[in-house]
């Protein structure tokens, strides 16, 4: 019963993201393309296609090639190399287009079979009369499949009265040949791009939740430069919505929404009973709105990638560390004032508006041409929804499309432009003032904070809050890290060579050995006078034995001199230590 009531909230829920917060007549746009057939005559003209939600569509340009439909494996359900049917075109020739029938596997799969053929591009053909949909990714565990990512020829769904006709002149013989437009498929009406990310800052929702996440660190580099020289206007949002009226004081309402049902999320791991809640997705989503509209009015909205990749490095659910105390680290890392945003934040409790979350949802609801934002994540480029893979060199390129013809800025032109990143604030990174050492690293995808390797000693850590010297000859790098004082006229230090990381105070002292190390006053001098009377006892002790064996050194060296002048009663005894000089007889 349990599990029914359960499913049944999730339907509602899920019911509702679908409509909006505010009705159900939102509607979902499927993004086209053009698709012109240049022969045989017959098919001559200008048709739409869908752009399939995976691959990297090439926005901005054209690709032509010429149509292929196998004998066998038709649905591309198969490898090709495993049927035997190669799809590569020979060199010099036209790139092949693979036409395949709709059904028996995912979309997916079946572009992934043709890339692997050797195919430039795949055409679905729908096995029903139908408008044209979207061809999107697997859920749950199917989307698991390791592909998915890998997947980079462009995708698109054609209508099944178009495949058929392309299928009848391909049976006669007739070489078909199409060409894939995508300029159109993005407005491109001045020198700026607008574009939003519907994100989330949920990192256990599975393979959509990693693939965001990679995608938000390594375009941020190209992101902060395109914001920084005023070529974009970026924005993030957050879906959410309201629990329904009947369920607000129920359990799961409570532990999913704040301000009294009004914004809601599912549950990251979906059992209410174990780790985080959806109110607490809630909360850190509106939290990074926050910090985006605090950095926004500062005049540096690009910090909001900084504070997404580091808080998502710093602050994941698995280390249970998705909390308000590790976002706040983060915050006062980037010198944003934290005030600002707890204020923006407001109290979650309260049976009021959020203004920021209110904002978010009427934002859901598509206007103009964009239609209802429905899948996350979701990029929108000049207020129309980008098909494709979520990768940085596919995303650029669509943003790149949206400049006016000759406004495109050089970085649409050259992938080697570089800022440094790590000149505002030390990026964020740990950094040791004294010795002039950091963990920032700027690069092309923007700074990362990784401890350095200095003079050859390695730094570990986690390169935000913390890094410490390791290994041999650390302790030439600021002492290792390690307390250095001096006590009586002598230098002591808590860092030892010959250890791979650590401080210790050294013998007589005690403390933590990084901050400092006291002595033991009263054993020390015990100490040190003990062993004073010890090194006098030896000494003593030394030179007594050394004078008793020179002297009877001497005296055996003059007995042996005078025995050979004088005759002595026990002259025998003595041995004589003058030999005479070989080949010399006189005396």
């Amino acid at each position: 019963m349990r599990e029914k009531v359960l499913s049944y909230f999730w339907l509602i829920l899920i019911i509702l993201l679908v409509c909006g917060s505010s009705s159900c007549f939102g509607r979902f746009v499927v993004e086209k393309n053009n698709l012109k057939v240049t022969s045989p005559n017959s098919l001559r003209d200008v048709y739409e296609c869908a752009i399939g939600n995976f691959g990297v569509p090439q926005y901005g340009g054209t690709m032509v090639g010429s149509v292929f439909y196998p004998k066998l494996n038709q649905n591309a359900c198969k490898n090709f190399q495993d049927v035997g049917i190669p799809l590569k075109s020979r060199p010099g020739g036209i790139p092949v287009f693979l036409l395949a029938d709709r059904g028996d596997c995912y979309f997916t799969l079946k572009a992934w079979n043709a890339q692997n053929g050797g195919a430039a591009a795949i055409l679905v053909a729908d096995d029903r009369v139908e408008p044209l949909i979207t061809m999107d990714t697997p859920e749950e565990e199917d989307a698991r499949a390791d592909y998915l990512q890998n997947i980079t020829i462009p995708s698109a769904l054609i209508s099944k009265e178009l495949g058929e006709r392309i299928k009848k002149e391909l049976s006669k013989g007739e070489m078909v040949t199409i060409n894939l437009d995508w300029r159109e498929a993005l407005p491109h009406p001045d020198d700026r791009v607008e574009y939003e990310f519907w994100t989330n800052s949920n990192d256990e929702c599975g393979p959509k939740c990693e693939s965001q996440l990679e995608f938000v660190r390594s375009f941020k580099g190209a992101a902060q430069i395109l914001e920084q020289r005023g070529y974009t206007q970026f924005t993030p949002h957050y879906i959410t919505w309201y629990c329904p009226e009947a369920f607000i004081l129920s359990k799961q309402c409570k532990s999913q929404c704040i301000n009294h049902g009004r914004y809601c999320a599912p549950d990251p791991e979906q059992d209410f009973s174990r780790g985080y809640d959806g109110k607490d997705v809630v909360v850190q989503n509106l939290r990074q709105a926050c910090f985006f509209k605090v950095a926004n009015q500062s005049g540096r909205p690009w910090q909001w990638w900084d504070y997404v990749t580091d808080f998502s490095i710093r602050c994941p659910m698995k280390q249970k560390r998705y909390t308000k105390e590790c976002a706040d680290q983060v915050i006062l890392s980037l010198g944003v004032d934290v005030r600002k945003i707890d204020e923006c934040i407001g109290d979650i409790e309260a049976d009021v508006d959020n203004p920021v979350l209110k904002s978010e949802q009427e934002e859901q609801i598509g206007k103009g041409s964009r239609g209802d934002v429905t899948i996350l994540p979701t990029l929108i480029v000049n207020n129309r929804q980008y098909r494709g893979k979520l990768d940085k060199g596919a995303v650029l390129k669509a943003i790149c499309s949206g400049f006016e013809e000759t406004t495109e800025p050089a970085i649409c032109l050259s992938k080697d432009m570089e800022t440094n990143e790590c000149l505002a604030n030390n990026g964020g990174c740990w950094q040791d003032k004294a010795a002039n050492i950091t963990a920032c690293r700027d690069t092309f995808r923007g700074r990362v904070c990784e401890c350095p390797v200095v003079q050859g000693v390695k730094f570990v850590g986690n390169g935000y809050t913390h890094c410490e010297a390791s290994g041999l000859l650390r302790c030439n790098i600021n002492n290792g890290g390690c307390w250095k004082g001096t006590k009586g006229g002598r230098t002591y230090s808590a860092c030892i060579d010959d250890r791979t990381k650590g401080c210790n105070c050294p013998p007589g002292f005690r403390g933590d050995g990084v901050n400092s190390c006291e002595g033991k006053v009263g054993n020390t001098e015990y100490s040190w006078g003990f062993m004073w009377v010890v090194i006098l006892g030896l000494a003593v002790a030394g030179y007594a034995v050394y004078k008793y064996r020179i002297r009877r050194y001497m005296d055996s060296e003059i007995r042996a001199i005078m025995a050979q002048y004088m005759p002595l009663d026990n002259q025998g005894e003595v041995p004589n230590h003058m030999q005479p000089a070989h080949g010399n007889n006189n005396v």
